[in-house]
This record gives C-alpha cells, structure tokens and sequence, in this order.
C-alpha cells in the first residue's frame, strides 16, 4: 500500500548546504558535548531508533542487527538509539525483543559491537515499546464465516430473528457494502475492511482494563535487562501508534484516571517512568520520545505537546526526543491479508515527508513545533535537552536548529541511513563527500513490507564485494558501502 500524499507535488532536492572546514567544525555547537543525564554525549548528534528488521523471529539479536548498529557506530555520532525494542514475550516477527533474561547475551554482544566500532565515542540507548494487538485484513469470506460474534443486534437489523448463525452469516455475506454499514458496529466493520485492532479504550477486556496495573512493571524490568547489557540508558517509547502514545492522545477516553483531560492522560507515562527510574537508579539514562503533533483530527496538539513534555521533565526524564504524526488513525485500507501500517494516512506523511510535497517540504517540518516545546519546558525552569528531527541533512540545518533554539540535540534518521559516516566526515571537513538522502522514501516502503530496510543510494552499489551480506532475496546489500578514507 503506498503513502498517502498531499495534493500539491512539488519537488524539493537535498541540499548539500555549505560544508564546515575541519576547523569550523571543531568549534561548532554541533561538535561540542554535552550532558544528557548521567551521561556525555562528545556531540550533539543522534541517530534515532529505525526498525531494520534484521532479528530473528523470536526477537533475538543476529549477526545482521550487529552488522546494521556495527555500520552506523563506525561513523561516530553522539548517540544511537537502537531500534523499538519489544518488552513483552509476543510474536511481533524479527523486531528485538527484551522481554527476559534470554536475550541478554544479543544485546551484550550489540553494545560491544557499537562501543569497539565507535572507539568508545558513541553512546548507546535502546528504544522500549508496547503495542497492542493488530490482525491482518481478513478475507470477508472467511470474515463472515469464522471471525464474526452473530448478536441479537444482527437479526434484529436483518429482521431475521428465528434464524440460524449458519443463515445469518450467509446474508450478511451477500450484502454490500452501504448495506453492511447498517448492520455491523462500527468497530465490526473496521475489521473487516481494516483488520481487528485492539485500543487502549477497550476497556470492557481485563487484560486492556490492567494496563495500568502491568506496564510499569514490564517497562521497568525491559529496562533492567537493558541496563544489565551494557547500554547507557532507554528511550521510553511514548510515540507514534503504539500502547504508551495512546494514552497521551487526545482521543483517550478512559474513565478510570487514565484518560480525559491532560493530568490524566499523562499519568501513566508518569507512573511508567518513576517505576523505570527505580528499578534502573541515577546513573542510567531514562528518557522519553513523545509527539511534539499528532497531525490527527482529534489528537493531541502542540500545546498538548508542551503539557507531556514539561510534566516529564518535571518528572526527571534526561531527555525528551520529538517526533510527529505516524497513526493509526487515519491510515490506508490495507489489502487483504495485509495489516494496517500507521504511515500510509497524512498523519504519517508528517512523520516521513517525501521530497514530493507541499510548498512547506520535506526537511524542517517539526521544528517550529519542537521550538515552542523546548521554550515551555525551559520557561518551567527545566533543562532537559530536546532531540528534534525530521528531514535534517546539510550542516547548516542541524546548526539552525541549534541555534534556534528547536533543539539541544539533532537527530539524523534518513540521512544517517543514506551515509552513516556523515558525522565523521563533516567533523574532519570532508562534507563535500556525503551522500545525500534523496527523501524518497525507499526505505519506508521496505519496513511497511517488514522486509529489511535498506537505503536506494547503496544497496545495489558494490554487490559483487567480497563478503558483502545480501537482504533475502538476493539483491540488496545489507550495510552501506564503506567509506574508503
């Protein structure tokens, strides 16, 4: 399924900007360290956490998860926060997990790798998320046949109140689909022209009643773990689709304590971290991504933003990263046999721009947003750093972003892919050698597909060298080519 795309197409191209000499970037804000909890970053560079789909089924690390963080760490950036990271023992494909003590010798062997790489230079956080359940859009002949609870509501709207499951299920069968909309709920019609997916507002279930009695525990053992490996600290993953951004959305309904005004929604993220905190100490680095804009009709806002952000910071989170868009909510209808991907609606537009876009462009987008943000948590007398992000390539961007005040940290997700050596090179005044995201959205495609993602600019480049790992089918490269200097 593609991406959705805003009506203007207008083309903007990466530009390389002006490259700093060797000397310019030796006394540039970006280059300078600073503290991000316990911690020093030696710079104020971040690669933030992409899922490459490279584990094993079962969540564990393999030798190509190593090969991805190895490639990126060689490039020396300030921080890598490895990808989202599962905290619970359910099949969710080849996405890390770190849910029992049975994945620690993985993720031990990925800090090594990342600190031999780095020379020690790069810190390594790891991203820890909970989602719900999400099935695949059925078929809507089996949907009828197996997947469907027939209710009194069915007959009553069919007028067929004598008759049997085996009849109802076959006329609703024969139904169109206006016809359908007058006899299905709204969530039954959402799964079957959708896929069924569970919501945090779903009360009516226990075990999604018990959120809030079970996450706290669950984030904090994952980050036990995490801490047990070797990493620096955890990025909470507050963001985007998944369980923990649900309760921070505007359109969380709970009536438990959990859902409603502001107070309430951001009391479980609260609660999450404080239990994170204590199972994990001072020393380690715990921090939070959340939305600086839900990009929703409904959701939460900048202002919201602010809320959440300054609430954490209150809190003691060593960092706050922003992100924006990436929901559910207004994602594509996927094919059958497919599951809803929450980047394909213009909410994930917002996450991921294209360089076909609307007269605003790809690079940039969340800066304003993340602006205002970091200014509310330092008028609150705050000094949390703020990583911001979204469509940062050239050296003059990332300094702008500085500068401006939109962020302490720059995170380079896209284009630290395209050239994972863009920090090393920019530092040693070898700019003009970087390769240039294009922003089209290769790799995107590739994790909507959950196929290893790889990046246009070099995954065919060099596919004959010897030793060169290929993606499953045989024509892609798995890491970048390597940088001859």
């Amino acid at each position: 399924m593609s991406m959705w795309r805003p009506p203007e197409r207008i083309r903007h191209d990466a530009e390389p900007g002006r490259w700093p000499s060797a000397a310019e970037a030796l006394h540039s804000p970006l280059f300078q360290p600073i503290r991000v909890g316990a911690r020093e970053l030696r710079q104020r560079t971040w690669v933030p956490a992409m899922v490459p789909w490279r584990a094993t089924e079962d969540g564990v690390v393999t030798p190509n998860v190593l090969a991805w963080y190895e490639r990126f760490a060689r490039g020396r950036p300030g921080a890598i926060v490895v990808e989202a990271t599962g905290i619970r023992d359910v099949a969710s494909g080849p996405l890390l997990r770190i849910s029992d003590a049975r994945f620690l010798p993985g993720l031990r062997d990925l800090v090594e790798t990342v600190r031999r790489a780095s020379a020690g230079e790069t810190r390594l956080f790891i991203q820890l998320i909970d989602f719900l359940s999400i099935r695949r859009r059925p078929d809507p002949g089996k949907f009828f046949e197996r997947f469907l609870s027939i209710t009194a509501a069915h007959r009553r709207a069919l007028d067929m109140p004598n008759a049997s499951d085996a009849d109802i299920r076959a006329r609703l069968a024969a139904l169109d689909g206006s016809e359908l909309a007058g006899v299905l709920t709204v969530r039954e019609l959402e799964a079957l022209q959708m896929g069924a997916r569970e919501r945090i507002t779903d009360t009516e279930h226990p075990h999604i009643a018990a959120l809030p009695q079970m996450l706290p525990d669950l984030f904090a053992r994952a980050a036990a773990l995490a801490r047990e490996a070797g990493f620096d600290g955890v990025e909470l993953h507050y963001a985007h689709a998944y369980t923990m951004a649900s309760f921070l959305s505007a359109t969380n309904t709970r009536t438990d304590g959990f859902g409603g005004t502001r107070e309430r929604r951001v009391r479980l993220p609260l609660e999450v971290f404080a239990a994170v905190r204590e199972r994990t100490g001072g020393d380690f680095v715990v921090g939070a991504r959340i939305l600086a804009d839900e990009c929703i009709a409904g959701g939460s806002t900048v202002a919201d933003a602010e809320f959440f952000a300054s609430a954490l910071a209150a809190g003691g989170a060593d960092f706050i990263s922003l992100s924006r868009g990436g929901k559910f909510d207004d994602a594509r209808q996927p094919k059958v046999g497919e599951a809803a991907y929450p980047y394909t609606g213009p909410s994930g537009y917002e996450c991921m721009p294209s360089y076909y876009s609307d007269a605003a462009g790809p690079y940039g987008r969340n800066l304003a947003p993340a602006a205002r943000i970091r200014a509310h948590v330092r008028a609150g007398g705050r000094h949390t750093p703020i990583v911001v992000a979204g469509g940062i390539h050239n050296f003059q961007q990332a300094e702008s972003a500085l500068a401006t005040g939109a962020g302490d940290i720059v995170g380079f997700a896209r284009q630290a892919l395209a050239d994972p050596d863009w920090f090393l090179k920019v530092r040693l005044g070898r700019g003009g050698e970087v390769r240039l995201c294009k922003y089209t959205n290769y790799c995107e495609a590739l994790d909507q597909r959950h196929r290893e993602v790889t990046c246009e600019l070099w995954d065919r480049d060099r596919l004959n060298e010897a030793g060169v790992a290929r993606s499953a089918d045989g024509k892609r490269r798995l890491v970048a080519p390597e940088w001859p200097a």
